[in-house]
């Protein structure tokens, strides 16, 4: 017996969970939000920051495709800055410091108005099913739920168990319970499941720390938004302050290595190889004689400065004692120390591209239980397991992007053809069409997508087709204009021509930028953004590139039509190892493309299963020509 029911339940709000949930809800389904502390939606666990190298790309994605992550992100905002300028604009990427409790703040309003979103407090201890199928959940106090679909996004909560130095306590953040019953019913439920860890540094009262002895980090003078729809301009109201380690600090943390449940065999869990605790750095890079660490700002209302790049598990002494060699930090007080977290995570095999569970139908998987690390790797599983939610309560197919549509495409081909024994971290290195996949266009991109599932609203639609309009006038002008060589623009650089050329030869000069063609009156255009411009620009700058990528991403889009069935018994297949037929019986590829990505797969064994898959269809074509 149900007490309520819903289309689409989604366990936890933290970013997958509110990415889930808004999605879902969007589509037009009943959807209800369950939380054990409703006050703490979207909280920042770890840094108080959203973006970053590749994560900037994510969050465009995610908004492109009408997710809320980015719009919170430009509200929230405190500081603004574009990454990797200094290279090609593949890898720019943008990052901002946000206001913490602004940032809650902001996400639960953009939560409570959104149409068919039930926000539930409440601790939800099981997941029901039957016949391999999800019917619901049930909650500590005994009710029951129905719903066709669960979205489970538990972060670190399934097993939390927090390591400070010898002591160590179950919980799923600092101060808040761990989720013990459910992570047994996961268990139960005959999932490959790991332990990972994950780690957090001190923060210090600001009014104890003399910032005057710091390198100053400021923001950009002219910020860019995460958010398509963002029209406001954005305002740096803080600043960062740097400052790095040495050798002192590192004495210390080498005479206490012992007591790190880290390096004591406390600690089972791996750990993130690409956001190492400061233990780890001093053990594992020798060579260096200081690391960086960047003070920031939680907010404008608080006092309260994360210690980046000193996350650690070390004991609460030892940790002052690092404080206190640290200039600047001398007389420095900790609001909370630095802390390890444990945790279990379902192996991303065990799901198939739409972040559905292969043992549970209706069952999705997002965030840092499918092994991920990162606010924007949650919140893009998120919206795809929302929206992918959805569609299998409406009857539709499933929506899988790409590795040439998408960063989220490749994150999730990632994990789940692959999986993952460590804490998965999106990089632009992991991308292979990089110079297709940049933050100005995944509007272009994934828009039109968004819409298609019920994501856009007519405001961002109208936004999007506005913004088209104008690239497609700039690239019209860029191709139609030609400049006179006598232009002052010209004339103080000492650039020479031949005749009268068209902007588009000359932009192909790498000297030559756009932007103060523009600026100096050469290329007469409306009000553009820079985006827009950056955009026109390298579609001109990396048209050989650009068009050779469009000729491998067609390529792979023609591998993934070959399409494999799904109960296709590769034990039985004649010529494959028993090792990669395990292999392929796990992960269960639905095309040649992906079988071609799991590791230790080789173009001999893809020979023997195109060989195999092209007998049964022929014997199927037989068959019925007979009948």
């Amino acid at each position: 017996m149900y007490d309520e029911k819903y289309d689409v339940v989604v366990i936890g709000a933290g970013h997958a969970g509110c990415e889930a949930a808004h999605a879902a809800a969007r589509m037009g389904l009943a959807t209800a939000l369950y939380t054990m502390n409703a006050d703490l939606i979207a909280q920042m666990s770890c840094n108080p920051a959203v973006g970053g190298i590749a994560k900037g790309h994510l969050v465009r994605e995610i908004d492109a495709l009408g997710g809320i992550m980015g719009l919170v992100a430009d509200q929230a905002g405190i500081q603004f800055r574009l990454l990797n300028t200094s290279r090609g604009p593949a890898v720019w990427s943008p990052r901002a410091q946000e206001d913490k409790a602004g940032y809650r703040h902001v996400m639960r309003g953009i939560l409570e108005q959104t149409p068919n979103l039930f926000i539930k407090q409440a601790e939800v201890t099981e997941i029901v099913f039957a016949d391999g199928r999800v019917t619901g959940i049930e909650l500590l106090d005994g009710r029951r739920v129905q719903s066709q679909t669960v979205v489970l996004t538990t972060g670190t909560f399934l097993n939390g168990l927090i390591h400070i130095g010898e002591k160590q306590f179950p919980a799923g953040r600092n101060g808040e319970p761990a989720s013990i019953a459910l992570a047994s019913c996961i268990r139960a439920a005959g999932f490959n499941w790991g332990r990972l860890k994950t780690g957090t540094p001190p923060r210090l009262d600001r009014r104890t720390v003399d910032l005057s002895v710091f390198e100053p980090q400021y923001g950009d003078s002219n910020p860019t938004p995460f958010s398509f729809r963002t029209s406001t301009s954005l305002e740096n109201k803080i600043c960062c302050y740097v400052t790095h380690t040495d050798e002192k600090i590192h004495d210390v943390i080498r005479r206490n290595m012992g007591r790190s449940p880290l390096y004591s065999g406390q600690i089972q869990g791996i750990g993130p190889r690409y956001c190492p605790s400061i233990e780890d750095k001093v053990v594992k890079f020798r060579d260096k004689d200081r690391h960086q660490i960047v003070l920031e700002p939680e907010g404008v209302d608080t006092h309260e400065i994360y210690v980046n790049g000193m996350s650690t598990s070390l004991p609460i002494d030892v940790q002052r004692e690092i404080l206190s060699k640290m200039k600047g930090l001398e007389s420095a007080q900790m609001i909370r120390p630095g802390y390890a977290i444990e945790y279990d995570f379902v192996q991303p095999t065990d799901l198939s591209p739409s972040l559905e569970t292969k043992k549970i139908r209706g069952l999705f998987l997002a965030g840092q239980i499918n092994g991920t690390t990162g606010y924007e790797e949650a919140a893009g599983q998120g919206l795809m397991a929302g929206i992918n939610a959805g569609l299998k309560v409406t009857g539709g197919e499933p929506l899988m992007l790409g590795r040439g549509d998408a960063y989220i495409g490749i994150m999730i081909d990632d994990l789940v053809t692959k999986g993952t024994n460590e804490p998965y971290r999106m990089f632009t290195s992991r991308a292979e069409f990089r110079l297709n996949l940049r933050i100005d266009n995944a509007d272009t991109r994934l828009t039109p997508i968004g819409r298609r599932v019920g994501l856009v609203t007519d405001r961002h639609w109208d936004a999007f087709v506005e913004r088209q309009g104008r690239l497609g006038r700039l690239r019209q002008a860029i191709q139609e204009t030609r400049v006179d060589t006598a232009h002052s623009f010209f004339l103080s650089r000492s650039l020479e021509f031949r005749d009268r050329p068209g902007i588009a030869s000359l932009l192909r000069r790498p000297e030559i930028r756009l932007e103060e063609l523009i600026r100096e009156g050469v290329l007469a255009t409306e009000v553009l953004r820079r985006e827009d411009i950056v955009s026109a620009e390298t579609d001109i700058k990396y048209e050989g590139y650009l068009k050779q990528q469009d000729k491998e991403v067609e390529k792979l889009r023609k591998a993934e039509a070959k399409r494999l069935p799904d109960d296709l018994d590769y034990s039985r297949m004649p010529g494959l190892s028993r090792e990669v037929a395990e292999k392929l019986t796990r992960v269960r590829p639905q095309s040649i493309a992906q079988a071609s990505r799991i590791p230790g797969i080789t173009p001999a064994s893809l020979s023997i299963v195109l060989f195999h898959v092209e007998m049964l269809r022929i014997r199927s074509h037989s068959e019925s020509a007979v009948q």
